[in-house]
């Protein structure tokens, strides 16, 4: 478990790209902002055009349903966000947060109506507002996991599920071989000859570190639990593509999270 002044991070800190931890937040958003044009392709290639529908089937084994209120956290260019308004329909509520302003303006051009900046650990709403978060490939980019996982806990209704979608680091030598290949050496490339933007090159070579050195599936999956998170599963695809799902209880066990914010 990787965990700084008790906090729990997905990963360590990678000096190469930031001089310290307090350093980091500010380095990510900017590759971030400076990559957000460039993503929705890069998107594409790292996942062979069949990304968007992967999300919606795991969208829809998290029971997003028409009429939900459904909060997207890390949300980028708003891919999961627009499948999710497609999903809860025009009696539904969902909202796009994301740290990056690059992101979030993409996120509007994609369509999706209401967005907001911030973090995952410092979430800008009430308890209990909403049915489902969700978070898609944005886990390992996070300062702490116990936070993250208590402000979910806090605005889920009771009953509410938590959806997170992850790349996972193959656990089988040759697997893990060819994944590294791939996305530390070929993606960066393609990114490099075809968008020609050193910022998205280096947020693909940042992408790969923070998979190979994440923590494993079983830290995150106790932090959901020790942030008053019940039912925590984990599915799995292809070896690399983790299916994270945990429910608030509807009883209040989870009152362990920090104060109600209005």
């Amino acid at each position: 478990m990787t965990e700084i002044d008790n906090r729990i991070a997905p990963h360590p800190p990678l000096r190469e790209y930031y001089p310290t931890e307090e350093a980091r937040r500010r380095r990510v958003d900017g590759m971030f902002d400076a990559s957000a044009g460039h993503y929705d392709w890069i998107n594409s290639v790292m996942s062979l055009g069949s990304g968007e529908w992967y999300r919606r089937q795991a969208l829809a084994r998290a029971g997003v349903a028409p009429g939900m209120r459904v909060l997207d956290v890390g949300s980028g260019t708003g891919v999961v966000a627009a499948i999710e308004q497609d999903m809860v329909g025009e009696q539904g509520l969902v909202v796009a947060l994301d740290p990056s302003r690059g992101m979030l303006a993409q996120a509007c051009e994609r369509g999706v109506r209401r967005v907001a900046q911030g973090l995952g650990e410092n979430l800008p709403f009430r308890s209990g507002l909403f049915d489902r978060v969700s978070m898609s490939y944005a886990l390992r980019h996070v300062g702490d996991l116990r936070s993250l996982f208590e402000e979910f806990a806090r605005v889920l209704q009771p009953g509410g599920q938590l959806l997170i979608l992850e790349i996972t680091r193959p656990r089988g030598r040759l697997g893990l071989a060819l994944l590294a290949f791939y996305m530390k050496r070929v993606v960066p490339t393609l990114t490099r000859v075809f968008r020609r933007s050193p910022e998205a090159q280096e947020l693909m070579q940042y992408y790969w570190d923070t998979i190979e050195t994440c923590v494993p599936p079983e830290t995150i999956m106790q932090a959901m639990q020790q942030a008053g998170l019940e039912r925590v599963e984990r599915q799995v695809t292809f070896g690399i593509f983790s299916e994270y799902r945990a429910s608030r209880p509807v009883d209040g066990v989870g009152q362990r999270n920090r104060e109600v914010k209005q």
